[in-house]
């Protein structure tokens, strides 16, 4: 099978971790085709437990949530410390009703020069 369409390049995404970037997904494993078929298996737990320690230890961090389920695990990030950016997720089924044009990439290094930091190369 001939993943380099479907997934993103390693280099890509080492790319992103370079500049400070963590991708996470709240359930880290999924059953091939059945979205959400590993979910409430313990996954959540590590997961939060990754953006609490993130959310409490360090300041000014971008958390860009995409869908509702992402949505929710904001509920326990201070806005008043870290910028949280929201939107339906971009999979093809919900892209086009928000998505498209919500600029998170562009606000995020905008709020990321703003602290002095370095802006991500996307």
């Amino acid at each position: 099978m001939d993943t380099s369409k479907k997934f993103p390049k390693a280099e890509t995404l080492n790319a992103l971790h370079n500049q400070g970037v963590l991708l996470l997904n709240a359930t880290l494993t999924v059953r091939a085709h059945q979205a959400g078929s590993h979910q409430k298996q313990g996954w959540e737990q590590f997961t939060d437990s990754v953006i609490h320690l993130v959310a409490d230890k360090l300041e000014h961090v971008v958390f860009i949530l995409w869908g509702n389920y992402a949505i929710s695990k904001g509920e326990f990030i201070d806005e008043r410390k870290h910028l949280v950016l929201k939107s339906v997720h971009p999979s093809p089924l919900s892209a086009s009703r928000g998505f498209f044009g919500n600029k998170q990439f562009s606000t995020t290094n905008q709020y990321l020069m703003e602290w002095g930091k370095e802006p991500v190369k996307w």
